[in-house]
């Protein structure tokens, strides 16, 4: 597979659902052996068994340009558990059955990554399509 934003996000961004600015935004490290994509189908949160989460942050320095979303580089912290082989970005309501998984990345430098108990820091690409374009 390769980066890609959920179906049912593509949606919401087009009925005003998701507002990357504004919403809290958090990105989540994830176990693909306990995560079974449905990259069309998925559409919150509650859809990634809690298992797979190995560990979240929350975004900050959001920046949409040109149709591009950015963020500033993110530092999980002292992370233990599976490997990760995914970053899911997702929209947090506070509530897991609405809270909108907006893209899964499984191909970046570092993914995978087997957690030490050390942290792991993520620096978002500085190419032309950052975290995600659209």
């Amino acid at each position: 597979m390769a980066n890609a934003l959920y179906a049912k996000a593509k949606q919401a961004f087009l009925s005003k659902q998701i507002d990357l600015l504004n919403d809290t935004i958090k990105a989540t490290l994830v176990d693909s052996a306990d995560y079974t994509l449905d990259i069309a189908n998925h559409d919150f949160i509650d859809d990634v068994p809690a298992g797979a989460r190995v560990a979240t942050v929350t975004l900050s320095g959001k920046s949409v340009t040109g149709g591009v979303f950015d963020a500033a580089d993110a530092t999980f912290s002292s992370v233990t558990g599976d490997q990760c082989e995914y970053i899911i970005i997702w929209q947090d309501t506070g509530t897991e059955s609405t809270s909108r998984l907006i893209a899964i990345i499984d191909t970046a430098t570092g993914l995978p990554i087997t957690p030490n108990g050390a942290d792991i820091n993520i620096v978002w690409d500085n190419g032309a399509n950052k975290i995600f374009a659209l």
